[in-house]
């Protein structure tokens, strides 16, 4: 057994452990993240507001791959819960043959 298989082992637990807490307190980080947005947005007088829309919709993405990582459904576009992969690659367009 490898390093990394032996940490993987160690930290399933807590992985497990921090999957259940965001599963049960979804809401309330949801709620967080909004007001956190919004104050940042006003502190930044409105200049950020894309990006900061942006990284709370990546945050909140998150947040749902955590919490709902055993539904083994799809989370977005090109991503699996809970397989460890991250998103799928784009399949590349296919052209015609020449001739």
């Amino acid at each position: 057994m490898g390093l990394l298989d032996s940490l993987k082992a160690k930290l399933a637990p807590a992985k497990d452990k921090v999957s259940d807490l965001a599963q049960q307190h979804e809401a309330k980080i949801d709620h967080g993240l909004e007001r956190a947005a919004k104050v940042v947005d006003e502190k930044t007088k409105g200049k950020y507001s894309t990006k900061i829309e942006s990284g709370t919709g990546k945050a909140k993405d998150a947040l749902g791959r955590i919490a709902h990582k055993d539904d083994g459904g799809t989370t977005g576009p090109g991503t699996v819960s809970g397989d460890g992969q991250g998103p799928t690659p784009p399949t590349p367009p296919t052209t015609p043959p020449a001739g």
